[in-house]
């Protein structure tokens, strides 16, 4: 990762600004969210109106709040203003690992801000919890997303039913940057 800048808003990576999400955010979360391009590979996870997303910023307010790190809004400056990039960073779940995650929007695709993102997110969580391993969950076929994590050193340890998904031939994947014992596995996918 290039040069690091932290803030009390955020991280700028270089190329990248990295922020914690306000409210004010809400309407390019949605349209991110919204976007069926972006959530072909997961169509369960678009969101179809504002409420959602509004939960969902509260989520991710909460997630900094207990683990000191959390989702982003990436923004990258423009001589216009910041373009608002997408989405990406690391959260504590169940309380026993990281999880990686990133959502851009179809214009920044091919471009590195998925590995930048998730650059900064591992290296902010080796900082605060290197206890914890990192994982990454991705649905089976959304290969962009797939080699994403595989770039940043994780490998796949666990493929499998998709939980809760009704679509019953949903396989999910379980990536991380360590070897990961059975009971955790279970622990991480039975949800």
């Amino acid at each position: 990762m290039s040069d690091v800048e932290r803030s009390v808003d955020g991280i700028t990576t270089g190329p990248l600004i990295l922020r914690k999400p306000t409210p004010a955010d809400l309407p390019v979360l949605f349209a991110l969210y919204a976007d069926p391009l972006v959530w072909g590979p997961d169509p369960l996870s678009r969101h179809h109106d504002t409420g959602q997303t509004t939960r969902m910023i509260e989520n991710w307010r909460a997630a900094w709040h207990r683990d000191g790190l959390g989702i982003w809004t990436a923004w990258r400056a423009e001589p216009d203003g910041d373009a608002f990039v997408g989405i990406g960073g690391c959260f504590v779940r169940y309380g026993v690992a990281w999880n990686l995650g990133f959502r851009l929007l179809p214009g920044f695709w091919g471009r590195g801000h998925a590995q930048e993102i998730s650059a900064a997110a591992i290296t902010e969580a080796h900082r605060l919890r290197p206890d914890l391993p990192l994982t990454a969950y991705v649905l089976e076929g959304n290969d962009r997303s797939r080699r994403s994590v595989e770039r940043v050193g994780l490998e796949l340890v666990w493929r499998g039913p998709d939980a809760d998904n009704p679509d019953a031939s949903a396989v999910r994947l379980l990536h991380s940057d360590r070897p990961l014992s059975p009971e955790l596995v279970h622990t991480l996918t039975e949800h």
